[in-house]
């Protein structure tokens, strides 16, 4: 499995490096939508759309959605929606510590799953393209998320199955562990450190910058976490299996529904603080 898991990220990694070099910002929205609207497939058959029609229409709007925020995301309220999304986030980690003390027993989400998927998807999707789109950093920056996350996440889960003993969550996802979660946090360390030294960064930018990062990272953990939880609900073990050795798109990008967010957010307020 890891073998698969490996030949299926040497093939996928260059096709979305080079999409984010050397695409457009409209022809990486379109190559981006597509993904979201694989996922959005995918969350609909987790939370019970199970008709051909049903999941077509989920997959329909989530793609409306996103053209109606791509035409308006210059307006006032779309440049601030990665914000507003943290609320979000704050609300699904409520529901996941909520879960795991109630250890699943008589837990029921407080909203829909359709419209928790659109929450998911959307801000994530907009915060990647307002990202990408934010010359002369933009691409450079996207480029830095993509190997922080992937860092930590391969960090994770080798420090995981090699220490793992203390269970972060086990009523939502057994195999996470404490270990794991400082293992990719030891990661992201590194990898801040070096790219804002190689941006010739100063010291109190760095002591900025790199809290940033462990916060993205600490959201990207939220987010697996998350879909974790909505698949446990929906008794499915893999979101889909169009990855072989990784499942579906979902539990490729899931990590990142909340990395993007938080950290095109805390960069706005860095900015904005200057």
């Amino acid at each position: 499995m890891l073998k698969l898991r490996i030949i299926t990220a040497l093939v996928l990694i260059p096709v979305f490096v080079l999409s984010v070099l050397y695409m457009s910002t409209i022809w990486f929205a379109a190559f981006m939508a597509i993904i979201m609207a694989l996922a959005a497939w995918e969350w609909a058959g987790i939370i019970g759309y199970k008709q051909l029609l049903q999941r077509s229409g989920y997959v329909m709007l989530i793609a409306l959605i996103l053209g109606a925020a791509f035409r308006y995301r210059l307006s006032p309220l779309l440049c601030w929606a990665s914000i507003i999304a943290l609320f979000w986030w704050l609300c699904a980690a409520w529901m996941v510590v909520r879960y795991q003390r109630q250890q699943g027993l008589g837990f029921h989400l407080v909203i829909p799953g359709g419209t928790i998927g659109v929450l998911v998807l959307v801000p994530a999707w907009l915060s990647l393209i307002m990202l990408h789109a934010d010359e002369p950093e933009g691409i450079k920056l996207v480029l830095f998320l993509l190997v922080l996350i992937w860092s930590a996440d391969i960090a994770a889960y080798f420090c995981g199955r090699r220490w793992g003993k203390n269970k972060l969550c086990d009523q939502v996802s057994p195999g996470k562990s404490w270990e794991g979660v400082f293992g990719a946090l030891f990661a992201a360390t590194i990898v801040a450190l070096t790219y804002g030294l190689s941006q010739s960064m100063d010291s109190l930018d760095i002591l900025i910058f790199v809290p940033i990062c462990l916060l993205t990272v600490m959201a990207s953990v939220l987010g697996d976490l998350l879909e974790s939880l909505i698949k446990r609900l929906g008794e499915v073990k893999d979101s889909g299996s169009i990855l072989p050795g990784h499942g579906g798109v979902l539990d490729r990008i899931d990590s990142l529904t909340a990395a993007l967010p938080v950290f095109l957010s805390a960069l706005y307020l860095w900015e904005a603080s200057k």
